[in-house]
């Protein structure tokens, strides 16, 4: 039987039933954190996965993917000073965000399961961490989180970007769920849920944005 993959409650409500060519799968949501997620099924594997992200089209210098990488970063800049020590998490085949830090000075490290595996960079602790476009492909969400904020030093911040699923939205009409990689989907009571587990604050929820910062 299917379980949440944050709480692990097997409350769970089928959400919306996807019929489109090449993108057939359920989506469930739990009860009881509001994560909506699609099960292990429908799930790309290994190889699927990496192909996937390897057609995005991002490159280090283009200013509209700066612009876009910004929203984030612009928001960590007043939280961390020039001997901050930053990790990006889900950097990509093009580390750009770590990039745009460590030219202000900052030194970074980057990881990434495919494309940056370099586990020893999961050992040190950091005064940030950013993720952006990273935890909606998180097939264990709780183990996630949870290395996460193993991650941060006292007082470190994560900051997150990811396509929020506020109640607004016609999930049917969602583009967002439509990247088959795409797995991990989070309400506005989803990100209240993750402070709740462990001991942060969530110290900005702007648009797309999430920042969480650690006791």
């Amino acid at each position: 039987m299917n379980e949440c993959s944050l709480c692990f409650s097997r409350n769970l409500k089928l959400f919306f039933e996807s019929d489109r060519k090449n993108l057939i799968r359920n989506y469930f949501r739990c009860e009881v954190c509001k994560l909506v997620f699609v099960p292990a099924d429908f799930h790309f594997d290994e190889n699927q996965e990496k192909n996937r992200y390897l057609e995005h089209e991002n490159f280090p210098y283009d200013p509209e993917y700066r612009k876009f990488l910004n929203r984030l970063k612009s928001q960590i800049d007043p939280l961390i000073d020039i001997n901050s020590m930053g990790l990006d998490f889900g950097c990509g085949p093009s580390p750009t965000l770590s990039l745009m830090f460590e030219e202000d000075g900052l030194k970074m490290n980057v990881y990434d399961k495919y494309f940056a595996d370099e586990k020893s960079c999961l050992d040190e602790l950091y005064d940030f961490v950013v993720c952006s476009e990273t935890i909606e492909h998180f097939k264990d969400v709780k183990f996630e989180f949870d290395r996460l904020f193993k991650l941060l030093k006292p007082n470190g911040v994560l900051g997150l970007m990811t396509s929020i699923f506020y109640e607004e939205i016609e999930f049917s009409d969602w583009h967002y769920k439509l990247d088959p990689t795409h797995i991990a989907f989070y309400s506005p009571q989803t990100m209240g849920f993750i402070e709740s587990l462990w001991d942060w604050k969530i110290i900005l929820k702007k648009n797309n944005i999430v920042i969480f910062k650690k006791d």
